[in-house]
C-alpha cells in the first residue's frame, strides 16, 4: 500500500470518527430532552407531536452512522484492492482511449459506484420518511427519477468531461486554468438551463393562479425591489410532504417558485415573510457571494488538479499507468476530495447561517417579525425539526441557524 494511499485512508477514518462523535453527540443531545417540550416551545405543539420529532431525528441520526460507516469501509475497499484502476482500464477498453472515450469511462465509473447508494436512499425514502408520513413517492416513481437522473447527466456530464479532458492535450501548462473557466461558466448557464428544461422533467411548474395570494405576493415583490417575471408552484406533494420556497435565475429570468405544500401549510401572511425572505437572500447579494466562494473553490480544486496531474508518484501511487493522461486525476480528485473538504463544512456554514439572519432581518423589516417567526415555527412542526441539536452538531452541520437562534436573533 503506496503512502498516498495510506494518507487517503486515514483521512476516511478521520472523517468517520469525527462524523460519528458529533452524531452521538446530538443523539445524547436529543434523548436528554426527549421527555418534555422546551419551555420555550410549550404552546407550539402537543407532547405527541414532539415525541414523534423526537423519534424522527433519532431514527435519522442511527441511519447516518450506518450510512456514513458503510461509505468509508467502500471507498476504503476501492483504494486497498486497486478497483478503481481496473474500472477504468475496463471503461477505455470499451469506449477507447480517446477524450470522447474517456468521458464515457468516467461516467460508467459512476454508475458503477452509486449503485451501492441505492439500498441507503431508498430505505430512506421509503422505510424511515414514509414511517412518519412524509413520503408520498411510489416504487415507480422513485425508479424513473434515478433512470431520467442518469440520462441527465450522462446528457451534460458528457460534453463537459470531454471538454475538460481535451484541454490538457492542447493547453500543456494552463489547461487547469480553461477547465476552471469551463466550469464555471457551465455553472452560470446552469442557473438559466436547470429550472427551464431540467426541472420540468421531474416536477410540474404552473404559474401561481390569478388570485388575492398571487396579487399579494407580486405586491410583496414590487415592494421589495424584486422584479420577478413568474410565480409558480412545484408539485413536490407527489414525493414528499417537506415543503420548500426558492427563486430561481437571475436578470429578466429571475421567477420565484413555492411548493404546493408550502401553500397548504402556511397562511398568507406566512408565505409573504417565507417569500420576502428568499428575496432577502437577493437583495443581500448572497446568492453572487455564494457563487463566488463556489468558483474559488472550484479554482483552487483545478489549480490543485494540475498540480497533481504532473506528479508521477500520483499516477503510481493510485495504481494508474503514468500515460493514463488527466482523466485519474479527475476520478481520484472526484471520489476523495470530501473526506479532506469535510473539515471545511463547519467555516462555509458560518457564512451560510450569517446570510440566513441578514435574510431574516429583511423579511421582519418588510413584513413583520411575528409573520416570520409563526411561518418559522409552522414550518418546523410540519417538518418535524429537531428543537434540541447539540451545539457542536449544529456549528458544524447546519447552514441555518436553529429555530431558537433565528427566534432570539428576531427579538433583537
Amino acid at each position: 500500500m503506496s503512502l498516498a494511499v495510506l494518507v487517503v485512508i486515514c483521512a476516511l477514518a478521520l472523517r468517520l470518527l469525527a462524523s460519528t462523535l458529533l452524531d452521538l453527540l446530538n443523539l445524547a443531545c436529543v434523548k436528554a430532552h426527549a421527555s418534555d417540550i422546551p419551555a420555550r416551545y410549550s404552546g407550539l405543539m402537543d407532547l405527541s407531536e414532539y415525541k414523534k420529532g423526537v423519534a424522527y431525528t433519532i431514527d435519522k441520526i442511527r441511519f447516518g452512522i450506518v450510512e456514513s460507516a458503510c461509505s468509508a469501509i467502500f471507498l476504503s475497499v476501492l483504494l486497498v484492492f486497486g478497483i478503481l484502476p481496473y474500472l477504468f482500464s475496463a471503461g477505455i477498453e470499451c469506449f477507447g482511449a480517446s477524450v470522447w472515450g474517456q468521458s464515457l469511462a468516467i461516467i460508467f465509473i459512476a454508475l458503477i459506484l452509486s449503485i451501492p447508494d441505492l439500498p441507503f436512499d431508498w430505505y430512506s425514502q421509503f422505510v424511515i420518511e414514509r414511517k412518519y408520513g412524509f413520503n408520498k413517492s411510489s416504487q415507480g416513481l422513485w425508479i424513473a427519477d434515478k433512470l431520467k437522473g442518469l440520462c441527465v447527466a450522462v446528457v451534460l456530464g458528457i460534453p463537459i468531461l470531454t471538454l475538460i479532458l481535451w484541454f490538457p492535450e492542447v493547453f500543456k501548462h494552463t489547461w487547469w486554468l480553461w477547465g476552471f473557466l469551463a466550469v464555471a461558466v457551465f455553472q452560470v448557464v446552469m442557473i438559466v438551463i436547470y429550472p427551464r428544461f431540467i426541472v420540468p422533467l421531474f416536477n410540474k411548474l404552473e404559474d401561481l393562479p390569478d388570485g388575492e395570494l398571487k396579487s399579494a405576493l407580486f405586491n410583496l415583490a414590487e415592494r421589495g425591489g424584486f422584479h420577478a417575471r413568474a410565480i409558480q408552484v412545484i408539485d413536490g406533494s407527489k414525493r414528499s410532504s417537506h415543503s420548500n420556497a426558492y427563486f430561481t435565475g437571475f436578470g429578466k429570468f429571475k421567477r420565484i417558485v413555492l411548493f404546493d405544500t408550502l401553500i397548504e401549510q402556511l397562511s398568507q401572511s406566512e408565505l409573504e415573510a417565507v417569500l420576502a425572505h428568499e428575496m432577502g437572500h437577493y437583495k443581500k447579494g448572497h446568492i453572487l457571494k455564494m457563487m463566488l466562494l463556489s468558483f474559488a473553490m472550484t479554482f483552487a480544486a483545478f489549480a490543485f488538479m494540475g498540480w497533481l496531474s504532473v506528479s508521477e508518484w500520483f499516477y503510481a501511487a493510485f495504481g494508474f499507468s503514468g500515460n493514463s493522461g488527466f482523466a485519474p486525476v479527475l476520478l481520484i480528485f472526484s471520489i476523495y476530495s470530501g473526506a479532506f473538504t469535510f473539515w471545511f463544512s463547519p467555516i462555509l456554514n458560518v457564512f451560510s447561517r450569517r446570510n440566513e439572519y441578514e435574510a431574516d432581518r429583511f423579511s421582519a423589516g418588510l413584513c413583520g417579525g411575528d409573520s416570520l417567526r409563526s411561518a418559522l415555527r409552522k414550518l418546523h412542526v410540519k417538518n418535524l425539526g429537531n428543537l434540541t441539536p447539540h451545539p457542536l452538531y449544529s456549528a458544524f452541520y447546519y447552514s441555518h441557524p436553529t429555530l431558537f437562534e433565528r427566534e432570539r436573533a428576531l427579538e433583537k
